[in-house]
């Protein structure tokens, strides 16, 4: 993508059936955004199996192309419309989802949250929102989609309309927009419907062209979670990615969690020695003696640091998180071991409703306020400032069963 363009990544989400890939199958039509000659072979796939065209088999395709037969988590998507770049950041299905939401696999700028008209807000469309509620994507586009099913019907949308409203107003969400569309057929999707002359709103395009990309981490501190130290040409190099601000040769940083400081040397690149590695890009500098994997080398404001770290927490593991079990509690390169002090506010994710204020456990997609106390300190920024920084996956057995992100610092 050029540097010259404006860019925006989001995510569509909601139950499994109700269009989504179907939806991103569109989209890439619509912009001229597939490649020569896939709409063809989707096509003949198509006719083989009796069916019309379905821009799910678009999706399905460009995956298959992705994976080379292998399972991944996430993906993205890109296409172009009216100067702008997007990425469309993809999880294959509804487990892999949740978890690269709560993760923060996904470095999501906008949400599309999509309804079946026929159907109605389903438990993973409710709990699918209360995660990028959580995530901090709270003005997501809510598109009702299949209208076709509902005759294109102004009542029926209306009255989704104000359900979908009205939930997602008590995770502090307000949608910009409500539109509704046939993913299908296209309409309301890049073009305008002439089945639904009420609809007086914005296409799903318009809507995602006037969402604004989330605030630039370039311009605030640097963050860069050591990866590895390596030995070369005779030096120490630490390597990593710059969460934040900007990495350069010369300046002075410090280093959580045991506080030590560095200087910072020649950079290191891919055969290169750049000037300078600024928010995003993956480097290296020399002269990293005492450095270590997990180590937070930071300039500027500093990180928090510490051993109890409270956060909200969605868990996804088949058998129950337990207070006073131990975990393995990782943020970014950092990972050490940690007991559940307290799990409060226990709540259901599809419902909002408490079940317990101060819980002995956390169920498989139920959420809480869970308090950690870690073997070791560790350096931690608020989600709200430096996302990667403020979030953190709780791992047992080697499987990442629930993550969480830090709003609150503990003193």
């Amino acid at each position: 993508m050029g540097n010259d363009r404006e860019f925006l990544g989001f995510v569509i989400t909601g139950h499994m059936d109700h269009g989504k890939s179907t939806l991103i199958g569109r989209l890439l039509f619509d912009t001229g955004s597939l490649p020569e000659g896939k709409i063809e072979e989707v096509r003949k796939t198509c006719e083989l199996l009796g069916r019309k065209l379905e821009f799910a088999y678009v999706v399905d395709h460009l995956r298959e192309e992705r994976e080379g037969g292998m399972t991944i988590d996430t993906a993205q998507t890109f296409f172009r419309h009216g100067g702008r770049d997007y990425a469309i950041i993809d999880a294959p299905g509804h487990k892999e989802f949740m978890k690269n939401m709560v993760t923060g696999a996904s470095q999501a700028d906008a949400a599309v949250l999509i309804i079946d008209a026929s159907e109605g807000l389903k438990e993973q469309t409710r709990r699918h929102a209360y995660v990028l509620a959580m995530l901090g994507l709270r003005d997501a586009v809510v598109v009702i989609n299949k209208m076709d099913l509902v005759g294109y019907s102004e009542g029926a949308f209306e009255k989704l309309k104000g359900e979908a409203v009205a939930f997602l107003s008590r995770l502090g969400m307000a949608p910009p927009h409500v539109i509704p569309i046939s993913a299908m057929s296209g309409e309301n999707v890049v073009k305008r419907a002439e089945s639904m002359p009420w609809h007086r709103g914005l296409t799903l395009i318009e809507s995602l062209a006037g969402m604004k990309p989330r605030e630039s981490l370039k311009a605030k501190a640097l963050r860069l979670p050591v990866q590895d130290v390596y030995g070369f040409g005779g030096k120490r190099v630490a390597v990593g990615r710059v969460e934040s601000g900007t990495l350069a040769p010369g300046m002075e940083a410090g280093v959580l969690p045991w506080g030590g400081k560095v200087r910072v040397g020649a950079l290191e690149g891919f055969g290169s020695r750049p000037e300078r590695a600024e928010c995003g890009m993956n480097a290296g500098f020399a002269d990293a003696a005492g450095l270590k994997r997990g180590d937070v080398v930071f300039a500027g404001s500093p990180p928090f640091s510490g051993r109890t770290i409270r956060g909200s927490v969605f868990w996804l593991g088949a058998k129950p998180l337990a207070k006073g079990e131990l975990v393995v509690c990782r943020i970014a390169t950092q990972e050490v071991v940690a007991k559940v002090e307290a799990i409060r506010n226990r709540m259901d994710s599809s419902t909002l409703e408490v079940i317990e204020e101060d819980a002995e456990r956390l169920e498989g997609t139920e959420a809480a306020e869970v308090t950690l106390s870690a073997s070791a300190p560790l350096a931690y920024d608020l989600f709200s400032g430096i996302p990667t920084m403020g979030r953190f996956v709780l791992v047992r057995d080697g499987l990442v069963e629930g993550g969480g992100i830090i709003a609150r610092a503990v003193k």
